[in-house]
């Protein structure tokens, strides 16, 4: 196909897709609404700063410019692939209840509709940007970036299509159940987690991380003072998602943010505690991810469950994130940043805690029901689709770094570059 019929064709779904130029949709009303959600989106947009913070520091100096680069890609790559596909899978039309079927290639909308976009897109990101931690200085970057564009057009929306249904007409088949998850703990958090476990699985552990017999070798990342400034970003930009997804500058905000800063408290001291009482040293590491566990726990249920509820789910979390770390320690799966733990077991916990602890009706069966079912329904869904995706590349084009560029480092064998030239040039320069 000729490039002047590709141009044509993409001006004409720009300006006649179906969808794209029907009546309007307002999905956020008001301009206070607009300017909060508009804000909003910019403290989730400053997330991925976080995470490039914390994925950055949590990987040795070999390899810290090479896991901000692949922060930095998703980010570009995923938003153009969540506006040409992935925003009409999750909110075009959806009389099926499984996927939307217009609103592709977006074009000239109101800017009510612009702003939920961008905020939207911005979601998207996010899931994303988590498998990039946990697949950390072994992965090449052109593979990881095709898997980024699949999970943000693909995975990631026809999942969101089922929670949070159509902006137009039509809903998801979970949310016509009564599935409770309001900024995504399952949607966003446990589908990035869930891929990354898919991910990781695919690629092994990194050379060194577990010794013959079993045992695992820890391999501290180079700068804990950037991944402490990354969780502190973070849970700032958490404010954003989980108070954005109000989409209205209303009295709800308030309910939202102070559950939000509750968990995310409890969380941190739910992870000390556990290493207490399992008699481990109060690492900054996994006391900062229990933080982190706090917040993902929270987002589905910070708009349902009164505030000593909030503290439970938290705590709970940072619980969770611990133990889970621990079992894929021992299981040989080497997750760089804990991102399974954080964001697939602490995001479906907090999807249970939703129904547990809802304020229409604490422990109700039936609620609880249609939790696990979306749980379920998330990892179904999410993991072996994640599986093929990250199967077919190594198959096709070959996923993992080469063992010589995995001990050189990949800033240098995948960018020729290093993060920090003053130290790292004679180790990072290959052999003559």
């Amino acid at each position: 196909m000729s490039l002047s019929r590709i141009i044509a064709l993409a001006g004409i779904a720009a300006i006649g897709w179906p969808g794209i130029a029907g009546a309007e949709v307002t999905p956020v009303s008001g301009g206070a609404d607009i300017a909060w959600v508009a804000m909003a989106a910019a403290l989730v947009f400053f997330m991925q700063a976080g995470f490039a913070l914390l994925e950055g520091g949590c990987a040795r100096a070999k390899n810290a410019t090479n896991v901000i680069m692949k922060n930095y890609a998703d980010l570009c790559f995923g938003v153009l692939a969540y506006w040409a596909v992935g925003y009409g899978l999750m909110f075009g039309v959806n009389p099926s209840g499984w996927f939307g079927t217009n609103g592709f290639l977006l074009g000239s909308i109101n800017g009510s509709e612009a702003v939920f976009f961008v905020f939207q897109a911005m979601f998207a990101a996010t899931a994303a940007t988590i498998v990039s931690g946990a697949v950390a200085e072994r992965m090449r970057f052109w593979p990881y970036v095709m898997g980024s564009v699949v999970l943000t057009a693909g995975i990631y929306p026809v999942f969101g299509s089922w929670v949070w249904g159509s902006v137009r007409d039509g809903t998801g088949w979970l949310a016509a159940m009564g599935f409770t998850d309001f900024a995504g703990s399952t949607v966003v958090h446990s589908v990035g987690g869930w891929s990354a476990l898919a991910a990781v699985l695919v690629l092994g552990p990194r050379l060194g991380r577990f010794g013959r017999d079993g045992s695992a070798r820890p391999i501290p990342g180079h700068n804990l003072p950037l991944i402490a400034l990354g969780v502190f970003i973070l849970w700032l930009g958490w404010f954003g998602f989980n108070g954005g997804s109000t989409l209205a500058a209303s009295l709800d905000v308030g309910t939202v943010l102070m559950n939000t800063e509750l968990a995310a408290t409890a969380g941190a001291v739910g992870a000390m505690l556990t290493l207490g009482l399992t008699r481990r040293p109060l690492a900054a590491v996994p006391i900062l991810n229990g933080g982190l566990a706090g917040l993902v726990a929270i987002t589905a249920g910070c708009a349902s469950m009164d505030a000593p509820f909030a503290v439970i789910t938290g705590a709970a979390g940072g619980v969770v994130a611990t133990l889970g770390a621990a079992l894929l320690e021992r299981l040989r799966i080497d997750d760089v940043v804990g991102a399974v733990p954080v964001h697939g077991f602490a995001g479906a916990w907090g999807t249970l805690a939703a129904g547990l602890f809802h304020v229409d009706g604490l422990f109700d069966g039936a609620r609880i029901t249609v939790q696990l079912i979306g749980i379920g329904a998330a990892f179904a869904w999410t993991f072996p689709s994640a599986l093929l995706v990250f199967g077919l590349l190594r198959a096709v084009l070959g996923l993992r770094a080469d063992t010589l560029h995995e001990q050189h480092g990949l800033d240098y064998t995948e960018h020729a570059d290093i993060g920090y030239p003053e130290f790292q040039s004679p180790i990072a320069a290959p052999p003559r």
